[in-house]
């Protein structure tokens, strides 16, 4: 059988050492290059999807024997819970690239950079051996350092740094917890099936472990008070880099936190299980109340992530501490389908931030006023994605969070209070909407064109599915459900 997973990963990697030997092909060669690989791998992907996943365990899994005298292989596949995420990765890449294609300054670079990126997110997200997930997830750290670096705005190398900084740093304690899992396995194997299937560490080194390995996710989600370096970082960063930091990468986060904390030590994750809760709620509750304080529409979009990944966090946390099978599935549905949500949502507001920045030269709020009048399509659709950020029934985060809260209720019903964030969401967009798109048109703003074809073309996919998934979740539902109801933890 055809090796799709393996072709799918490796794919944009060609196409980036492919780039690099053309230093002479033009700008819009290379950029028709990225645009054709993306494109290719989103069709991998959705080959992937076709093959669907399997009741339980790990479907389309490919091995090869890699390091045999330490139990290391190159594995990959997917299950209900990652391949939702791939597919996510595929087409925020690919419409990236659509949208990057007006890059000018050094696009080589910015294309090959893009393309290792999202060799590294697949490889993330299907990684089936720790050292190979580790690999992939610290190559990323690279990609979006020299993003942000490179591309960036007026303060882009301090930001790149504290990014760099604190990501490197943070990811060294889940070096750690893997060494513990290899050293706790019998016979000593970095296959993550078999530690998800017996976990490997019992009591005091499980708690250690889960330890570690919840403060590099809370690192990378990422949560209060670990989230300073994510709103400097989008602040910062190109569109482009916005759109795949806050649509893919804060997921890989929110996934370790499933693969590896709840499968990988479920006994320890139990007993932390209110703490992790807890820290969800703060993290939603903050996330939303410092949005409210922001006058840059990116920061703002930003600090709304930290508290959409805190209801994430409040979802695993539930399936942890939840002893009713279904309730557990309905937590974890909720919490894999608030991932590819938030993917859609932030990344049709990073792109619509861009395009104000790229005409406007300016972030500030208070700067801004009366752009519906002219840009009707592109206001229109920030209000739709400020809709479904804001959790309105009928768009993509409406069913993901409902089934979140709805499993709260049934287990930690304290934890509630987190709601209170989508009241706090909703009063910000109101008044961002108010301030950037209602009232009286400067005359600067006047002759301000709305969206041209390549921003069309970028997010009428994203709108299309925020929509999709609002009103019928199931046709994605239903793959994460196979996988989430057969856990056993």
């Amino acid at each position: 059988m055809l090796p799709i997973v393996s072709i799918t990963i490796f794919l944009p990697l060609v196409g980036a050492l492919a780039v690099m030997t053309m230093r002479k092909l033009p700008r819009q060669g290379v950029h028709a290059i990225g645009i054709g690989i993306s494109g290719l791998t989103l069709i991998g992907t959705i080959f992937m999807w076709m093959r669907g996943v399997e009741a339980s365990g790990f479907s389309q899994v490919e091995q090869i024997n890699w390091m045999p005298s330490i139990g290391a292989a190159y594995r990959v596949g997917v299950d209900g819970i990652s391949l939702p995420l791939v597919l996510l990765t595929s087409l925020l890449f690919f419409l990236t690239f659509i949208f990057s294609a007006k890059v000018k300054d050094r696009p080589h670079a910015f294309v090959v950079l893009m393309l290792m990126l999202e060799t590294a997110a697949l490889g993330t997200f299907t990684a089936l051996d720790a050292i190979l997930f580790y690999v992939f997830f610290e190559v990323s750290l690279v990609s979006m350092y020299f993003m942000i670096a490179g591309w960036g705005h007026e303060d882009r190398q301090r930001a790149a740094l504290m990014f760099f900084i604190y990501t490197l740093l943070g990811s060294l304690p889940l070096l750690l917890a893997i060494l513990g899992l290899y050293l706790g396995s019998d016979p000593n194997t970095f296959d993550m099936r078999q530690w998800i299937e017996n976990p490997p560490l019992s009591g005091m080194a499980a708690m250690l472990a889960l330890i570690a390995m919840l403060f590099t996710f809370a690192v990378k989600i990422p949560v209060f008070p670990v989230h300073t370096w994510l709103p400097a970082a989008h602040v910062q960063a190109p569109a482009a880099g916005s759109v795949i930091l806050a649509g893919v990468m804060l997921k890989f986060g929110t996934y370790g936190l499933v693969r590896f904390s709840l499968q990988m030590t479920p006994d320890a994750f139990r007993e932390a299980g209110q703490i992790v809760l807890a820290f969800g709620v703060v993290a939603a509750l903050y996330g939303a109340f410092a949005a409210l304080a922001q006058k840059d529409i990116k920061r703002l979009i930003a600090y709304t992530s930290v508290n959409h990944m805190g209801y994430v966090v409040i979802g695993v946390a539930i399936a942890a501490l939840a002893t009713d099978p279904a309730i557990r599935a309905t937590a974890l549905d909720g919490s894999v389908l608030q991932m590819v949500s938030h993917g859609l949502v932030t990344g049709a507001l990073f792109f619509m931030v861009g395009m104000l920045q790229d005409r406007t030269k300016t972030r500030d709020m208070e700067k801004l006023g009366g752009l519906l009048a002219v840009t009707p399509v592109l206001g229109w659709s920030f209000i739709l994605a400020a809709f479904a950020s804001l959790g309105l029934p009928g768009l993509a985060h409406f069913p993901a969070e409902f089934q979140i809260f709805l499993a709260t209720l049934r287990v930690e019903p304290w934890a509630i209070i987190a709601i209170l964030g989508i009241v706090i969401t909703a009063g910000l967009y109101l008044l961002a909407i108010g301030k950037v798109f209602l009232g009286e048109t400067s005359e600067k703003w006047a002759q301000m064109k709305d969206l041209e074809l390549r921003e069309a073309l970028t997010l009428a996919p994203l709108l299309f599915l925020i929509i999709a998934v609002g009103v019928a979740p199931f046709w994605i539902l239903d793959m994460i459900h196979k996988t989430t109801v057969a856990l056993q933890f």
